[in-house]
């Protein structure tokens, strides 16, 4: 009889979407009238830019004519890409990639749930709480997280990040042999100054820990003195793997395109302590269990990086951050503490009077009409938040803020 991975069972049902969809859709229900404004989700409201859509037709018509048609891609990526991304985003900022050391994805959610294919099940690991909660369930799968108490797994160490210590993480309280960082981040919208970001480097390299990096939200920042990339830090490729995304910065989220960087210079280890190139190992893993992205697909993403893709791209994100400027001060005016959406597109919001975050959901649903996400499913250290997001309308934006204000 075949048996089944029994980690799997270990897996908490997706309760806080599920029973997010079900309050709203009950709420529906017994209230169709009502006009729901949702800023929980974090997707994308507006459409694509139009140099990708252009480049992206020419694709489609590349796949029409016998000259010009592509099956299989290289592996890692067509070269146009790769080389695009390394100009732009890393040599740009004074970064040294080389093009084996790019891995086209469909994203930085499967890839930051991926990489742990190729390490031990047997290591430990850290993360930021409240975290994304992707890198949870991805090693509770692989067996790493230990037995779940109700709020948190027993082998994961948890790493507060609170207004009382100013969302800056402290160092482990216990050896990690894998961290997860995620700069700016989700769902907090905070972010993390070079300084701070230095230590953690050093940490890891006087650990010999891997730091996972998820810089899916760096096109976000706006603060010139935040770093974009953890490969502005001295030592970190020797660290670091660094993940990246199109869907928020280019509006791909139903178009599906990301990429890893994990440097020729970071090594794993076998348990008699033989070093092992983790770039070799993720080639081989990435090779064997993905086809590639689509030669469409990669066409669009490289016109991101055209004249007119970096001007309509920043147009975006200029509007999805207005979005959380408008957010932001309309719920300050409330007398909210509010944190995040200046370097991020989310908002981080304390609970009125400590009051739980289901229950400040369900105040905001009823009372309110209007949808977040409860902070405590990102986490323990999440209780008493709720995050908004700012990818929205901005009509919708403008009149959630003008309910809150009547409503708070």
């Amino acid at each position: 009889m075949a048996l089944v991975n029994e980690h799997f069972l270990k897996l908490q049902n997706s309760y806080l979407f599920a029973d997010i969809a079900k309050k709203v859709n009950s709420f529906k229900i017994t209230h169709p009238k009502d006009k729901i404004i949702r800023l929980g989700i974090g997707d994308v409201t507006q459409p694509l830019p139009e140099a990708v859509r252009a480049a992206m037709h020419k694709a489609v018509d590349d796949m029409g004519s016998r000259e010009t048609f592509r099956g299989y891609g290289p592996d890692q990526g067509y070269a146009f890409l790769i080389d695009a991304i390394i100009k732009n985003d890393y040599a740009a900022r004074g970064i040294t990639i080389d093009p084996s050391e790019v891995f086209i994805s469909d994203g930085a959610k499967c890839d930051t749930g991926n990489i742990g294919d190729i390490l031990r099940r047997d290591n430990n690991i850290g993360v930021t709480d409240p975290v994304y909660p992707v890198y949870i369930d991805s090693n509770v799968m692989a067996g790493r997280a230990g037995v779940y108490d109700g709020s948190k797994w027993s082998d994961v160490v948890y790493i507060p990040c609170t207004a009382e210590n100013h969302f800056v993480p402290d160092l482990p309280s216990r050896r990690v042999d894998i961290l997860y960082l995620c700069y700016p981040n989700n769902p907090t919208g905070t972010t993390l100054p070079k300084e701070e970001l230095r230590k953690w480097v050093n940490y890891a390299l006087e650990n010999d820990v891997i730091i996972m990096y998820d810089a899916a939200y760096e096109a976000y920042i706006q603060d010139p003195e935040i770093p974009h990339s953890i490969y502005e830090i001295k030592g970190a490729k020797k660290v670091a793997i660094e993940f990246r995304s199109f869907s928020k910065t280019a509006g791909f989220t139903g178009v599906r395109c990301g990429y890893s960087i994990v440097p020729k210079e970071l090594n794993g280890f076998t348990v008699d302590g033989k070093p092992i190139s983790l770039n070799a190992l993720w080639n081989r893993r990435f090779t064997t269990k993905f086809n590639g992205a689509s030669y469409i697909t990669q066409r669009g993403a490289e016109a991101v990086y055209s004249p007119e893709g970096k001007q309509q791209v920043k147009a975006l994100i200029d509007y999805y951050m207005t979005n959380a400027r408008i957010m932001r001060e309309g719920l300050l005016q409330c007398g909210l503490d509010v944190y995040g959406g200046e370097n991020a597109p989310y908002i981080w919001l304390k609970t009125p009077g400590n009051i739980p975050s289901w229950k400040f959901f369900e105040k905001l649903l009823y009372e309110v009409k209007i949808v977040g996400t409860p902070g405590v499913g990102f986490g323990p250290s999440g209780e008493g938040y709720l995050r908004l997001t700012a990818f929205g309308d901005r009509d919708e934006t403008q009149e959630a803020v003008e309910r809150l204000k009547n409503s708070l």
